[in-house]
């Protein structure tokens, strides 16, 4: 039986999904369908009010296993390809997702990222797609998120060069959003326990009409945002902010 790389811890309202899978946490098709199985169930429990993705060791995740990458068969890279799903399964996800960067976030490993509301980096690790040194491209969300982040000349620039970026260059150029030192399970456990004690279904409600209104004609974009409100009046988070704030008191969140 293979072994499970994904292992999840819970504390209070923050699941964690720990990445191990020696030497250098790299994607195949086998983490691909844990993530896959894994983050809908996350997404869909109402006591996880927060999932943090971190590694072990010293990588985050390298990117792609290049052993597997070499069959350069359609089959095979359909299969990998599937690593797309798991972003979006995250960038959908109706509560806010951390990537907490412990280590080297490469190729696939700064893909992943890319799809997290929240990333934070080790002041050690570097960051970047160096896909284009093995002759490939950012093919997994990379070519398409990354543009959409820095703007299309500096995001070509960046992937054309395949540079590591080191976390001080990184946070400079708005890939992250955060850096940590010798702190940084601290860093990333404050900002978790901060996300989860917020509106959980708010937020959620917030990253879907944003992801949907982007790129559309401002008029359509507001009619999404339009139902998006009538439907957020109707939660109990709405009434116990408002109320709160009435009351001179701090709001106790539940995610409905």
């Amino acid at each position: 039986m293979t072994r499970s790389v994904l292992e999840v811890r819970y504390e209070g309202g923050v699941a964690t999904v720990v990445i191990d899978r020696p030497p250098a946490n790299a994607v195949d098709p086998a983490m691909i369908e844990e993530f896959l199985d894994l983050v809908p169930r996350l997404a869909e429990d109402p006591e996880v009010r927060c999932v943090v993705i971190t590694g072990t060791g010293r990588f985050f995740v390298a990117g792609a296993d290049i052993a597997v990458m070499r069959d350069l068969s359609e089959a095979n890279h359909v299969r990998m390809r599937r690593w797309i799903e798991v972003q979006r399964l995250l960038e959908l996800a109706p509560k806010p997702v951390i990537a907490a960067m412990n280590g080297h976030a490469l190729g696939g490993g700064a893909e992943l990222a890319l799809a997290c509301d929240l990333r934070i980096l080790a002041e050690p690790a570097t960051f970047g797609f160096p896909e284009m040194n093995l002759g490939l491209f950012p093919g997994a969300g990379g070519s398409q998120r990354l543009p959409r982040l820095l703007g299309p000349h500096r995001a070509k620039l960046l992937m054309i060069e395949g540079a590591r970026l080191t976390a001080t260059e990184a946070l400079r150029l708005g890939l992250v959003d955060v850096v940590a030192g010798e702190d940084f399970d601290q860093v990333v456990a404050r900002h978790a326990d901060t996300l989860a004690a917020k509106p959980t279904r708010t937020i959620g409600m917030l990253k879907r009409i944003v992801d949907e209104g982007y790129g559309l004609p401002i008029e359509q974009a507001l009619e999404g945002e339009r139902a998006a409100v009538m439907e957020l009046i109707h939660t109990d988070d709405a009434a116990e902010g408002l109320q709160a704030f009435l009351d001179r008191r701090e709001a106790r969140f539940t995610g409905r």
